[in-house]
């Protein structure tokens, strides 16, 4: 079975009486969409908190008046606009040091404050650069602006100004077919992570629900059926520690 790799880790991990605590990141979230209706459905059916990071300046009442149904939807701050700002030949950036960080500062606290007042009780002030990209010196002036986490992709690194929450595991495929990744290898990815013998204190799942293909879905519910209930992890929401 393709996922057996993760249930032999989840095993050993229950032998040892060890919990991992699991946190599921979905981004680009600005309006309602039958996507997002099979993510939040899904996500509820499992009871698995999910955070949104959402595009400030493109989203609006619709979305928030969509989350009022979802209790367990969370929602981050995905940059401002996702416009990428990098020079031509650079990896995409929208929070890069291209522009003034003044400038790219205000943006984030006004992506903050307006998904606060959309939002309210759900909201939670954690940064998410889009492309998973920031700027050092932005990095380190986000608790200025009211963020008290970042959340990018890959291992924590001990000298960050701000708490990181990170994601670990992307199952989507950007450089190739950009739909769902093989559940095998994704499953073999998440049991490398929770079997560290340093395994992050939160280990989080990336996830793209715009476009997500049939293979995308299919890992989701199977990953979802196989933890559900599990005595070695815990599907927690994303806060500071």
């Amino acid at each position: 079975m393709t996922e057996l790799l993760l249930r032999e880790t989840l095993g050993r991990l229950a032998d040892n009486r060890q919990t991992i605590k699991l946190w599921l990141r979905d981004d680009d979230a600005v309006n309602p969409s039958t996507a997002l209706d099979t993510l939040l459905t899904m996500t509820a059916s499992y009871a698995v908190p999910v955070t949104l990071a959402v595009i400030p300046e493109h989203t609006g009442e619709a979305l928030a008046k969509r989350l009022d149904t979802a209790p367990d939807a969370l929602v981050a701050v995905h940059g401002w606009s996702h416009a990428n700002h990098a020079p031509d030949g650079e990896k995409k950036q929208e929070l890069g040091p291209s522009r003034p960080a003044e400038l790219v500062l205000a943006e984030l606290k006004a992506g903050l404050r307006k998904l606060k007042d959309l939002h309210a009780h759900r909201f939670i002030p954690m940064l998410v650069p889009p492309w998973n990209r920031i700027a050092a010196g932005l990095a380190s002036r986000l608790g200025e602006q009211g963020f008290t986490s970042l959340s990018v992709f890959g291992r924590e690194q001990p000298s960050s100004p701000i708490c990181l929450i990170n994601t670990h595991v992307d199952i989507m495929d950007w450089h190739g077919t950009r739909g769902g990744r093989p559940a095998p290898v994704l499953f073999a990815e998440l049991a490398t992570e929770i079997g560290r013998v340093d395994p992050a204190p939160l280990t989080g799942i990336l996830t793209h629900h715009l476009v997500h293909d049939a293979a995308a879905w299919d890992f989701l519910e199977a990953l979802f059926a196989i933890t559900n209930g599990h005595p070695a992890c815990e599907w927690v929401r994303p806060e500071p520690s």
